[in-house]
């Protein structure tokens, strides 16, 4: 396989000086600080400590990596006073509040389990669990622990989902019929388990348009897809060559109610001349058409630009939402920590996270049977009021 000429590995590098904070510095000190521990500190790590670093009620006390090296640097470069090898030991050493669980995606399951067996509010990275049976469970469990639970991605929280909300909530768009979204690069190289049972480019970029879609149009209802491998073998850094078993390209149709349809289309085998460069990306990944209007999201959902807007009385496409407001799309486990200091919430729910898993979890079920899949979870809706 070709590398791309910037994949997402060199990204989150070259996004680190550029990190941005999630919140203006409190006008007085907080009046309490949330102790996180970070679980995974490979690539994803690099723009997550940043951010928490910046963050007023965040104090990161501990880092672990079954791979005590990756641990150690990280600890020494953000100045994090406690390393741990696993996560037994990371559970009995130094109390924390909060686990940020940034492992290989297969991981993160029972990693959250045992935190919140162990009294700990969880951040996770997408997924929350493999199935959406476990992780209702997981978060049921985190109920009757008194635990918070949350799962990226948020691109709930950017000013563009915002606004493409309200846009929707005025019935600017009119009757609205469908929406289509893409996400897709030439594939990671610096890991096995993208491509392995559990990863896929489901999981790993179409989450975030599902995410997207399912919080602007509503809750999916059905889904029907069809998905496969492209590139049946990989060379990747930590295994060399393998086989490839999740799939590297899908498309995914989902039933949201009252006649809308939308398509989701992610992959792993996707040229792209702006790479995985998220602030180049300047066309429409996410389009929203109705019987009176159309809009479309400009760059992508975790790295927005702002929004193209056309409607019946202004019919050529006019660009609003520009401003960013300070989101980034590894901020949410600083929101995390700052709900916990503050009592405040925010619009990242677990439910919705879940809603999502079993989009994917039956777009696989609708590959292996070629019927449509009814769907059984749902969330709050509208996410933006």
């Amino acid at each position: 396989m070709t590398p791309p000429a910037l994949d997402r590995r060199t990204f989150l590098g070259a996004g680190l000086a550029a990190t941005a904070t999630t919140a203006a510095p409190a006008a007085d000190p907080p009046a309490k600080k949330v102790r996180v521990a970070v679980i995974g500190c490979g690539s994803v790590s690099g723009v997550y400590l940043p951010n928490l670093a910046k963050c007023p009620y965040a104090e990161v006390v501990a880092v672990c990596d079954i791979k005590p090296d990756r641990a150690e640097k990280r600890g020494d470069r953000f100045k994090v006073p406690n390393r741990y090898p696993h996560i037994d030991r990371l559970l009995g050493g130094v109390p924390f509040d909060l686990l940020v669980n940034l492992t290989d995606m297969q991981e993160h399951e029972h990693l959250n389990r045992q935190a919140v067996e162990a009294g700990k509010h969880v951040w996770s990275e997408k997924p929350l669990a493999n199935s959406l049976a476990a992780g209702q469970a997981l978060l049921e469990l985190s109920r009757k622990k008194g635990t918070r639970l949350w799962g990226a991605p948020i691109p709930v929280m950017s000013p563009q989902f915002a606004f493409m909300a309200k846009v929707l909530a005025a019935g600017q768009l009119g009757r609205v019929a469908a929406a289509h979204a893409d996400y897709g690069h030439t594939g990671p190289g610096w890991s096995a388990f993208f491509y392995e049972k559990g990863g896929g480019s489901m999981p790993d970029l179409a989450v975030y348009n599902l995410t997207t879609l399912t919080g602007l149009l509503g809750p999916a209802k059905s889904v029907t897809a069809m998905l496969s491998v492209v590139t049946p073998t990989r060379k990747v850094d930590d295994k060399g060559e393998i086989k490839v078993v999740a799939e590297d390209n899908a498309m995914v149709l989902m039933d949201h109610g009252n006649g809308v349809i939308s398509h989701t289309q992610s992959g792993f085998n996707y040229f792209n001349p702006h790479g995985h460069e998220g602030k180049n990306e300047t066309r429409h990944t996410i389009g929203i058409v109705g019987s009176k209007g159309a809009m479309g999201l400009v760059g992508y959902d975790w790295e927005p630009q702002g929004v193209d807007l056309a409607t019946e009385n202004k019919p050529g496409f006019v660009r609003q939402a520009t401003d960013k407001g300070g989101y980034v799309w590894q901020m949410g486990a600083a929101l995390a920590a700052e709900c916990l200091a503050t009592g405040k919430d925010f619009l990242v729910t677990p439910e919705h996270a879940l809603h999502v898993l079993e989009v994917i979890q039956a777009a696989r079920q609708s590959q292996d049977t070629g019927r449509r899949v009814e769907l059984r979870s749902t969330f709050k809706w509208p996410v933006v009021a």
